[in-house]
This record gives C-alpha cells, sequence and structure tokens, in this order.
C-alpha cells in the first residue's frame, strides 16, 4: 500500500470513530442527545457548557435532577405533580373543592395555572384515550376521578364534587376522550362544562399564551 492510500485509509478510520472524547464526556454527550429536541451537536455544546461552569453550578445541576428524580411524585387525589401525598393545590383550603377540572397532562395543569383564573381543583388524567394505541379508560386515572365523584370522603376536604370542566386539548383524540367522560358522568349528579373554543383547534394547552386560556376558563360552556 503506498503512504497516500494508508494516509487515507487512517484518516476514514479517524472519521469513523470521531472525536477523541474521554468516555465520561462521551456518554455525557450521549445522554443530553437522549433528550427531547436535543440533536449531537447541541448534545456537545451542553456538555461543553458542564465543563466549563464551575463545580457547584455542574453539581447544583446533578442534585436537582437526582431530587427530581427522588422526590416528586404524583398527588394521591387528582395526580398532579407534588412532593407529598397531596399536591399544594389540593392541600388549598381556600381553592373551591366543588369544581374539578380534567387535563391531560401536570404541563396543560400549570399552563392553566398560569391565568389566575381558575380557582377550583384539577384532575389530570395523564393521557388521553387512544384505542389505536391500546389507550383505555384503565391506562388513564379515569377510574380515580369516577371514585371522586362516587364519594366526597375521595375529594380533598371530603367536599363532594358539583361541576366537571372538561378541559382537554382540542385535538382528536382529545374530543374523543372528552365525549366518553362526558357519557359516563351523565348518570351521576354533577354539571358537566367543557373549556369554550378560544382554543384553536390542533393545537396544544402548553402552547396558549394566557389570555386565551382565561377566556377559555370564563367562557366554558355546558354539554348537553
Amino acid at each position: 500500500m503506498t503512504a497516500a492510500r494508508r494516509a487515507t485509509s487512517s484518516g476514514g478510520d479517524l472519521a469513523k470513530r470521531g472525536p477523541a472524547y474521554p468516555k465520561a464526556v462521551d456518554n455525557l454527550i450521549a445522554e443530553f442527545a437522549a433528550l427531547p429536541g436535543i440533536g449531537r451537536r447541541t448534545a456537545e455544546r451542553l456538555a461543553f457548557h458542564v465543563l466549563k461552569t464551575d463545580e457547584a453550578r455542574a453539581m447544583g445541576l446533578a442534585r436537582a435532577i437526582e431530587a427530581v428524580k427522588t422526590s416528586v411524585r404524583h398527588c394521591d387525589r387528582c395526580w398532579n405533580l407534588s412532593d407529598g401525598h397531596l399536591c399544594d393545590i389540593c392541600r388549598d383550603e381556600r381553592r373551591d373543592r366543588t369544581t374539578v377540572l380534567i387535563v391531560e397532562q401536570p404541563k396543560d395543569l400549570i399552563a392553566l395555572e398560569q391565568t389566575g383564573m381558575y380557582r377550583g381543583l384539577y384532575h389530570v388524567l395523564m393521557g388521553r384515550l387512544s384505542p389505536l394505541d391500546g389507550i383505555g379508560p384503565e391506562e388513564l386515572t379515569i377510574p380515580a376521578l369516577i371514585t371522586r365523584l362516587t364519594g366526597a370522603a375521595s375529594n380533598p376536604g371530603g367536599v363532594a364534587i358539583s361541576e366537571v370542566i372538561l378541559g382537554l386539548n382540542p385535538t382528536l383524540e382529545g374530543d374523543g376522550t372528552a365525549l366518553y367522560l362526558a357519557e359516563e358522568l351523565k348518570s351521576r349528579s354533577v354539571k358537566v362544562t367543557r373549556l369554550a373554543r378560544g382554543l384553536p383547534s390542533g393545537s396544544q394547552l402548553e402552547y396558549a399564551n394566557k389570555a386565551v386560556l382565561a377566556d377559555a376558563i370564563t367562557g366554558r360552556q355546558n354539554i348537553d
């Protein structure tokens, strides 16, 4: 083999192997790259940011990640994110405990809370019905919701629920889930309403601005 060919072959092998990062750095890049929306180049920038920052801040990030995984759980009543058996909303005696707003995910709850327009309780389904994906009522927290509606003792403060607001995302699956819940709740002595359609169809609650969410809450409608 000529010297030129050897050089070309060697260069090709190096290109295949990629940058000679230490194993710890390479592992960090791989972990960042596994996050949603993070590509290899962005993962490398994040990894080098961690390397360049001082040790106290880097370890603070590590402890924050550890704390999220070891201390955060779901509320026993509404399934919101919490650091105890009940979340702050369920513990707050100033909230209207007769009203429950149903959402798909904790991030939807947070978006609605930021409007400051709703003072009742929540119930997080942890998803939406999707038969094609094998997600039925038992895969969601619908049984827990029915339990809250059946007995006041299962609701925070032992207060009976008188109104259920359907606050699911205005998508095909979200509307299907809302229709299912509306049918399930017809035989129960609760008022069933839904958020007004100030929310654009096909969007997600987390991307809607505060004004749109506030209008949706105040303009909620009855479901016949």
